[in-house]
């Protein structure tokens, strides 16, 4: 009897974590060893297996190529326009039995034609170039490349060089390969939309097309990246941005090892197709605008308008979005100066069943003064009562 009992508590205890499970919904086989799919807007991972796990990015590599020269035209270091020129290094490339541009000492290629040539055609040697033009070596670059990644944080990535051919110590993982690419589509829109959704580029009268076979069968699908080596298998990053009455959605899929170039393609695919049907986008509060307007002491003002920076959007089950509960937490008593932007708080915003999704900082939306020597004397003595 008493064990029945145990056993009755067990179950009742357990009931609210078996709901929520059963809420989530059930990603799609998937025929790759390792993958990730991020909802952008949200920045939520809808689904992962082996998300972690490091491996050969092969030509993913090149995100991060991408990433650093983009930086560098934002930095004023070089323009599109400027010419580079090409090492005998970069033309050695031709040996190593990768994708080729096809660039040589003789040329001098504009950056804008070395990016096409690294983005769309996937060019080791346009990598090599770029590299040298920004790095001043192919070894500073690389250097460059693992201070980023340790900046943002990337636990799983280690770059030995540029363009993702094998070499022992250079790894990557689906999640930060993610990472990457959200920071691409963020930081550098233009150079996204210029360079990722090239279906073919020709350079010195030779065509080449893009081997990301989505630009052709899902116009949601504008960009990114794949790769293949031995080692790797065959590896995409995919990214698409659908119309939804409340607004447009991008999500970014990563697949890593599978076993052929249509694979890739169809089990992006499938990821894509799943994360925009069994998903909704929640917009619940505009950036800038007040959420809460609570007392301010010793200030020029008696209140002050607290809020988010950004837009709060988060990603749910579909159907649940009516669902969600949202709270502020924030400092109390708020006491002036409050300087724009100072964050004072947090939005949390959990399911109906408790789990967490989102904690946005609380913001004041507009700044504070400290009040003249009378003022604060008056509310120090309210602040005391109180």
């Amino acid at each position: 009897m008493n064990r029945l009992l145990k056993l009755l508590a067990l179950l009742l205890a357990c009931a609210p974590l078996l709901s929520a499970q059963a809420q989530a919904p059930v990603p799609p086989e998937v025929a790759t060893k390792a993958y990730l799919l991020l909802d952008v807007q949200s920045d939520q991972v809808l689904a992962e297996r082996q998300a972690d796990a490091q491996a050969d990015p092969a030509s993913l590599t090149k995100l991060m190529t991408a990433w650093l020269v983009f930086d560098a035209l934002k930095a004023k270091k070089l323009t599109l326009e400027q010419t580079l020129p090409v090492s005998v290094r970069a033309w050695s490339e031709r040996k190593g039995g990768g994708s080729l541009m096809f660039i040589d000492p003789k040329m001098t290629p504009k950056v804008d034609e070395l990016l096409r040539g690294m983005i769309a055609v996937s060019g080791n040697d346009a990598a090599v170039a770029l590299a040298e033009g920004v790095g001043g070596s192919l070894e500073g670059f690389v250097g460059m490349m693992n201070r980023q990644a340790q900046a943002w944080g990337l636990k799983n990535s280690q770059f030995k060089n540029v363009t993702g051919l094998t070499e022992a110590g250079h790894y990557s993982s689906a999640r930060d390969l993610a990472v990457i690419a959200a920071h691409i589509v963020r930081d550098f829109p233009e150079h996204y939309a210029t360079y990722y959704a090239l279906r073919n580029y020709t350079f010195n009268s030779i065509k080449q097309d893009n081997r990301n076979m989505l630009l052709g069968r899902d116009p949601a699908v504008d960009g990114m990246k794949t790769g293949y080596t031995d080692a790797a298998g065959y590896c995409l990053v995919a990214s698409a941005q659908r119309e939804f009455p409340n607004g447009k959605r991008r999500l970014i899929s990563v697949v890593m090892g599978t076993a052929s170039r249509e694979a890739r393609a169809s089990e992006s695919q499938k990821l894509l197709n799943w994360g925009y049907t069994a998903w909704d986008a929640v917009r619940l509060f505009e950036g800038g605008k007040a959420v809460a307007t609570v007392p301010v002491w010793k200030g020029q003002a008696p209140t002050a308008a607290l809020g988010a920076q950004q837009p709060v959007l988060v990603t749910v089950p579909k159907g649940e979005g009516d669902k969600l509960k949202t709270a502020v937490a924030r400092t109390d008593p708020l006491v002036a100066p409050l300087t724009q932007g100072q964050k004072v708080g947090s939005i949390e915003v959990t399911t109906s069943t408790g789990t967490k999704l989102a904690s946005v900082p609380l913001v004041v939306l507009q700044a504070v003064p400290e009040a003249g020597l009378l003022g604060r004397a008056w509310d120090s003595i309210r602040l005391w009562i109180k």
